[in-house]
C-alpha cells in the first residue's frame, strides 16, 4: 500500500490541535444602555454664565475704590497697589484665546466649571494670604480663573441659544452681566472692606462662586466643536509671555518709562507678540486662525474690544481713584458714582436686542463707542469745588452707550467665527478688551498725573489732578471716537463684500 499524502497524513493532527483551541462559548455580555444626552437647558445655562461673568466683574472692579485701604491693610506699597488690579489683567489676558480654543476642543463646560472652581480656589487664597505678596498671587490666579469661564461662557450661550431673536436676547443679559458685575464691585468691595477687612471681601465671593461651580456642573450641558484641533504649544507660549511682558512693563512704566527695566519689558512684550503672529501664520492648525482677519466682521469685533479697553475700561477703572484725589470722596461714594454709569449700562444692555432689527452688530458698535465718547467728554471740567452731580449727565450718556456697546460686541464674537470655534471668538475678542484695559490705564495714569502743582499744598495738587483728569477725559473721548470710526469703516467693508444675514 502505497503511503498516505502529505496532507492526508497531517489531517488528525490539525483536528487534534482544532479540538485543543476550541473553547465553550460563554454568554454575551449584555450590552449597556447609551447615557441619555442631558437636555439643553437655555434658561440655566443663561443664569450659571451670566452669574460667572458678573462674578469675574465684581472680582476685578472690587478693589477699585479702596486700593489704598487695601494696599495698606496687605501691608503693601505703591507698585503693590499697582499690582491688585494689574496682577487679574495678567492672568486673564495670558490666558483667554487659549482657554476658549481648549473649550472648544476639549469641552465648553469642562473649562467653564474647572474656571469657576479655580476662581473659588483664587479668593479663598486671597482672603487667606498671610501677607501682600501671596495676596498679589491669587490676585494673579483669579486673572486665569476668569479667563478660564469668560472665554467658554459665549460658546455655552450659542449652543443652548439657536441664532435669532433669541440668541440676541440671552448675548443681550451676557453683556447686561458685565455691567452689573461693574456696577456692583466697587460698592461691594468699599463696604465689606469697610465694615469686615479686606480679606472678607474675597471670602465672601468664595463661596459665592464655589456655589456657581456646583450648579455649572449640575445644570450645563457639555458641547465642543466635532474635530478637536491639536495643541498649539508655540502660539501659547509666545501669546502668554509677550501679554505677561507687555502688561507688566505698562504697570511698571507708571513710576518712570525710560528705565531700562521698563524698556526692556515693553520691547520684549512687542516683540513676542509678534512672533505670535508669525507663529499662527506658519502653523498648520493655529490657535488663531489668521484668516479671520480678511473679515469685516472678526475686525470690527476685535478691533471695537480694543478701542473699549482703551478709552472706556482703563479710564473708568481709574475714576473711582481720581474722584478720592479731585472730589475727595471716600471709596463707598466713589464706587456709587461710578456705579450711575454701569448700573445704566445694564439697562441699555437688555434692551440692545431691539436694535438687531434695524442695525447690524458692526453698526451697533460704532453707535456705542461714539455714544461713550459723547458721554466721557461731557466730565470735562471737573474740580475741586465741583459736585458729584456736575459728572451725572455724562456718565449716563456713557452708560447707555456702554450696553449698547456690551451687548453688539458679544454678538459679533460669536457671530464673526465658525460655529464651533465660538469659545475661541469670544477668547480673541475678551483678549483685544483686557489688552486694551492694561494699555488704556497705563495711558490714563500717566496722563492724568502729567500736570504737576506749582505750589506745595494739597489744595494745590487736587488742582494739578483736576488738569490732569481733563486731559485724560479728552483722550478717553478722542480714542471712543477713533474705535467708532473703525467699526464703520469695518461696516463698510461689510457691504462691499458679500452680505449675509445678521
Amino acid at each position: 500500500m502505497s503511503p498516505a499524502p502529505p496532507a492526508a497524513s497531517a489531517l488528525p493532527g490539525l483536528l487534534v490541535r482544532a479540538r485543543r483551541s476550541v473553547r465553550p462559548l460563554r454568554p454575551a455580555r449584555p450590552v449597556r444602555p447609551a447615557r441619555p444626552v442631558r437636555p439643553v437647558r437655555p434658561g440655566a445655562t443663561l443664569a450659571v454664565t451670566a452669574a460667572a461673568t458678573a462674578l469675574g466683574t465684581v472680582a476685578y472692579t472690587a478693589p477699585t475704590a479702596s486700593l489704598a485701604a487695601t494696599a495698606q491693610a496687605a501691608h503693601l506699597g505703591a507698585t503693590g497697589r499697582t499690582w491688585i488690579l494689574t496682577g487679574t489683567l495678567v492672568g486673564i489676558s495670558a490666558l483667554l484665546l487659549t482657554a476658549g480654543s481648549a473649550a472648544d476642543d476639549h469641552g465648553r463646560k469642562r473649562v467653564f466649571t474647572s474656571g469657576v472652581l479655580l476662581f473659588a480656589a483664587a479668593e479663598a487664597l486671597a482672603a487667606l494670604a498671610p501677607d501682600g505678596s501671596v495676596y498679589l498671587a491669587a490676585r494673579i490666579l483669579l486673572g486665569a480663573a476668569s479667563a478660564a469661564v469668560l472665554a467658554p461662557a459665549l460658546g455655552l450661550i450659542s449652543h443652548a441659544h439657536p441664532a435669532g431673536p433669541q440668541r440676541i436676547r440671552a448675548l443681550g443679559v451676557w453683556g447686561a452681566a458685565v455691567g452689573l458685575g461693574i456696577a456692583v464691585g466697587p460698592v461691594y468691595g468699599a463696604l465689606v472692606q469697610q465694615w469686615a477687612g479686606w480679606r472678607a471681601v474675597g471670602g465672601g465671593l468664595a463661596v459665592v462662586s464655589a456655589a456657581v461651580a456646583v450648579c455649572a456642573a449640575v445644570l450645563l450641558t457639555e458641547s465642543r466643536a466635532e474635530r478637536p484641533r491639536a495643541l498649539d504649544p508655540y502660539g501659547v507660549l509666545t501669546l502668554a509671555a509677550g501679554t505677561t511682558l507687555l502688561i507688566t512693563g505698562l504697570a511698571e512704566g507708571r513710576d518712570g518709562w525710560g528705565r531700562a527695566w521698563v524698556v526692556t519689558l515693553l520691547v520684549g512684550g512687542v516683540l513676542l507678540l509678534a512672533a505670535f503672529a508669525v507663529v499662527e501664520t506658519k502653523g498648520r492648525e493655529p490657535m488663531l486662525d489668521p484668516t479671520l482677519f480678511r473679515s469685516p466682521g472678526f475686525l470690527a469685533a476685535t478691533g471695537g474690544a480694543l478701542f473699549t479697553g482703551l478709552s472706556l475700561v482703563g479710564f473708568m477703572s481709574y475714576l473711582p481713584t481720581l474722584l478720592q484725589g479731585v472730589l475727595g470722596l471716600s471709596g463707598l461714594a466713589a464706587g456709587g458714582v461710578l456705579a450711575l454709569w454701569s448700573g445704566l449700562s445694564v439697562v441699555a444692555a437688555l434692551q440692545a436686542r431691539r436694535l438687531a432689527a434695524h442695525l447690524s452688530a458692526t453698526t451697533q458698535v460704532a453707535l456705542g463707542l461714539f455714544v461713550c465718547g459723547v458721554g466721557e467728554a461731557g466730565l470735562y471740567g471737573l474740580g475741586p469745588d465741583s459736585s458729584w452731580l456736575r459728572l451725572a449727565p455724562g456718565l449716563a450718556v456713557a452708560g447707555l452707550g456702554s450696553g449698547v456697546l456690551n451687548a453688539a460686541l458679544a454678538r459679533l464674537a460669536v457671530s464673526s467665527v465658525p460655529a464651533h470655534r465660538a469659545a475661541m471668538g469670544s477668547g480673541a475678542n475678551n483678549t483685544s478688551r483686557y489688552l486694551g484695559s492694561a494699555l488704556g490705564v497705563a495711558a490714563t495714569v500717566a496722563v492724568a498725573s502729567s500736570a504737576h502743582p506749582r505750589t506745595p499744598g494739597p489744595e494745590a495738587a487736587a488742582h494739578a489732578l483736576a488738569t490732569g483728569t481733563d486731559r485724560a477725559v479728552l483722550l478717553a473721548a478722542t480714542l471712543c471716537l477713533l474705535g467708532a470710526v473703525l467699526a464703520l469703516t469695518a461696516r463698510h467693508a461689510e457691504r462691499r463684500t458679500a452680505p449675509t444675514p445678521r
